[in-house]
């Protein structure tokens, strides 16, 4: 069964490749539910995940004529869809640590398991350290740096003054980079071992 859906996939990308939208529609059912998911547990956005999948699919479709690939589509669509997770939380978090190990995670190959878990594990203590910070700080943070609204928009959302919106920020990111430092230093330990 699972040979037969791999020859079909063969057939679609070659069809894509001449530029069949017949083909590009049937890749697309294919693969967007599972990017959409893959999406949805980094982002916790459905809107912003569907915006990843479509912008994946639209670069699929402009670059049609460039694919390599000949059996199966899988690992291009989830590459492509990383990087847009990738960029979406590099301008979200302003970050040069947090920037720094994106980039060596994504110098990296993405078949390998080992740092798949170390990124998901960088992910995952990044969110939760988020969620350890005062109640303010983390709304603060996440319309500033996730909503990427103004200090004004934050203040009236929020009913603060603006200066209290700008000093909640600044200590949250003060905050978030310490913290971030020592997570950095203990994935860097992992990864020597």
């Amino acid at each position: 069964m699972e040979e037969h859906i791999e020859n079909i996939e063969q057939y679609l990308i070659h069809d894509l490749k001449r530029g069949s939208h017949k083909a590009f529609d049937k890749i697309y059912q294919m693969y967007s539910k599972r990017l959409y998911a893959y999406s949805l547990q980094f982002t916790k956005s459905s809107e912003e995940s569907e915006e990843i999948v479509q912008e994946v699919f639209v670069k699929l479709w402009s670059n049609r004529i460039n694919i390599r690939q000949d059996e199966t589509l899988r690992s291009l669509l989830f590459i492509m869809a990383k990087h847009r997770l990738i960029n979406a939380y590099r301008q979200r978090i302003n970050h040069p640590i947090y920037e720094e190990y994106i980039y060596h995670i994504d110098t990296l190959s993405t078949e390998d398991t080992h740092y798949k878990l170390e990124y998901n594990e960088f992910l995952f203590r990044f969110l939760k350290t988020i969620e350890k910070l005062p109640d303010t700080q983390q709304k603060v943070i996440r319309l500033s740096r996730f909503k990427q609204l103004s200090n004004k928009e934050i203040a009236e959302k929020l009913s603060l003054s603006e200066q209290t919106v700008k000093n909640q920020l600044s200590l949250g990111l003060k905050t978030l980079k310490e913290k971030l430092n020592k997570i950095w230093l203990l994935l860097m330990l992992l990864f020597i071992n």
